[in-house]
């Protein structure tokens, strides 16, 4: 057993802890607190300095297999334009180079501190790359279709591929269908996946011409349909919003845990947090692609659960969930720091289903991240949104 200690502890399940003390044995946590305090093992103590230290990172939606992207892609032309650049471009790269910057991506998630990933995926090609990691992650093997014929044929090849995955995951690894959002699945495709219990996530309310496709029919995504051969699949538009819409179809259970929500009104705020929906805020992909800002200060009102996620390295510069952290204090800089912190941790652990993670408390894993900070800092959360703080993985 050893004991660490730095002039902060930030546990997020409790106020932060100056001059805080953790020990840790056999990978979990065993005690926390300040010197003196009861309980407190004796232990040899490995003493971090002037730093913060907190649960490690959770990125809870990002997409691992576009890492190839990175830099590829213009933005300037908005939401349809950059998805149709990412479709004519994602295939361009044989496996062994998707397989290659998955694998740096990877190691760039430990190094800043991550220690979790909601990932999705649409090939699975990397599965092993997660597993020799020491990230735990939820791989979402996500499914798009939008000609309700393709339906059958798209279920029948994923449960076979998920059924090839039998005794060949990591530990570290689990993998959960997926939907990749109302504008590009079928409903007979949803229907399936609510029959096989799902889907775990999906992409929702994210642009402005998803909430307009679905509304009237309008915007840019009717004209990406039909360059895409999918002009003749007749689609009557629901009248209702991105939410509404799932919800229509079953397809909002509980647990779900939904992309983005940038479009999304007070009813549809309701009806997530009524669902249980967690939601996974991409404040850097979202400024990046024009589509708004989610209202964050909003869904927390509602009583949704919120996390972070990156989105790929097609829409953004690094997969470091503190860059969206940061944005969003700058975004809404009357929301608790504290908060925000949470999202990025302990928010993430409980979409991922990892109850085990996002905060330092007796029995949770030891996997935890420091940063090196000035010996002024009165307000450890708040400094690490600051811009200033670097963190890395607490290594054993």
């Amino acid at each position: 057993m050893d004991i660490l200690t730095a002039s902060w502890v930030v546990p997020v399940v409790g106020a932060p802890l100056r001059d805080g003390r953790v020990a840790v044995g056999d990978g979990r946590i065993a005690w926390v607190g300040r010197a003196g305090d009861p309980g407190e093992p004796k232990a040899p103590v490995r003493d971090l300095g002037s730093a913060i230290l907190l649960p490690g990172l959770v990125n809870a939606h990002c997409h691992l297999e576009l890492s190839h992207l990175a830099g590829r892609l213009p933005f300037a032309g908005g939401f349809v334009a950059w998805v149709e650049a990412l479709v004519a471009v994602r295939g361009s790269d044989d496996e062994g180079s998707v397989r290659a910057r998955a694998a740096q991506a990877i190691r760039d998630l430990e190094d800043r501190g991550t220690v979790a990933v909601g990932d999705v995926s649409n090939s699975l090609v990397h599965l092993d790359l997660l597993g020799a990691s020491r990230l735990a992650a939820v791989v979402f093997f996500e499914l798009l279709a939008w000609d309700p014929a393709r339906a059958a044929a798209t279920l029948e090849w994923a449960d076979r591929r998920l059924a090839g995955l039998d005794g060949t995951l990591a530990p570290n690894v689990r993998v959960r269908l997926a939907a990749h959002g109302p504008h590009t699945v079928s409903p007979p495709l949803f229907a399936g996946l609510v029959a096989r219990g799902g889907p775990a996530a999906m992409h929702l309310a994210e642009s402005p011409d998803e909430s307009g496709f679905l509304a009237a029919g309008s915007g840019a995504w009717p004209g990406f349909l039909e360059r895409r051969g999918l002009g003749h699949v007749a689609f009557e538009p629901p009248g209702l919003s991105p939410v509404r819409y799932v919800d229509s179809l079953g397809a909002l259970p509980r647990g779900l845990v939904a992309a983005h929500a940038v479009q999304v009104d007070a009813a549809d705020r309701q009806r997530l947090a009524g669902r249980g929906v967690h939601v996974a805020l991409c404040p850097r992909s979202n400024r990046n692609l024009g589509v708004g800002t989610a209202p964050a200060p909003e869904l927390l009102a509602a009583g949704v659960g919120l996390c972070l996620g990156t989105d790929s390295l097609a829409s953004v510069d690094s997969l470091d969930v503190l860059e969206d952290a940061r944005l969003l204090h700058r975004q809404f800089p009357d929301l608790d720091p504290a908060v925000i912190v949470r999202m990025a941790t302990l928010g993430g652990a409980e979409a991922l289903g990892f109850a085990d993670l996002g905060a330092i408390a007796r029995g949770r894993r030891a996997a935890l991240a420091w940063a090196p900070a000035p010996a002024a800092v009165d307000d450890p959360c708040r400094y690490l949104l600051s811009g200033d703080a670097r963190l890395r993985r607490v290594e054993a």
